[in-house]
């Protein structure tokens, strides 16, 4: 038992965060649930958080797109997180992209105090433009993950969330009736022939 509480011990001193980035329907979300239930099966106490504004499949769980899901707290600003953390080992944050650049901080200070923090998020926008505060993420992260979807237009990895619909602004959550995962290649091509019109 001394060895186990030990070993705990040592294990709070360790702090780190794990970024999972990739496009849309590659399987982020699904990676970050199994790292957590992984995590709980370990008996450590894991808090998950996402942002208020995903409300896609749940208004307070995580869900992947293929209806896995993990109860979590919705959250209006990445500070927050600092407030409800005090009695974890590892916190989990999805969707990282709709937080403010504070997430990078919060998520340094989790790090630094010992815990385990696991990140999901889109690291470039449907224009293919890096998204939010992911870049600085990955930047500072011990370990990052990068998991592609499929292009539906070639059979590729796919690179970019394409959008389908007219809508400029940045932010507009939505699944397979808003977006697509398409490569690099077919990105382009659906580039050019936009400039052309």
């Amino acid at each position: 038992m001394i060895f186990f509480e030990s070993n705990v011990h040592n294990n709070r001193q360790r702090g780190s965060i794990e970024v999972i980035c990739g496009s849309m329907f590659s399987g982020k979300t699904e990676e970050l649930i199994r790292r957590l239930k992984r995590a709980k099966i370990a008996k450590q106490r894991v808090e998950i958080f996402k942002p208020q504004i995903e409300v896609r499949y749940s208004a307070t769980d995580v869900v992947s797109h293929d209806n896995n899901a993990i109860a979590s707290t919705p959250i209006g600003t990445a500070q927050n997180i600092l407030l409800m953390t005090s009695d974890v080992d590892v916190v989990g944050i999805d969707e990282a992209q709709f937080f403010d650049e504070s997430i990078v901080d919060v998520c340094s200070i989790l790090a630094e105090q010992g815990l385990r923090v696991i990140v999901a998020g889109l690291d470039i926008d449907f224009k293919g433009v890096p998204f939010g505060a992911m870049p600085h993420l990955m930047a500072i992260a011990d370990d990052v993950t990068k998991v592609h979807a499929i292009c539906v237009r070639c059979g590729e990895p796919a690179y970019v969330s394409h959008r389908l619909v007219d809508e400029d602004r940045q932010i507009l959550t939505g699944a397979t009736d808003i977006y697509e995962p398409i490569c690099r290649h077919c990105f382009n091509k659906i580039k050019q022939k936009n400039l052309t019109k």
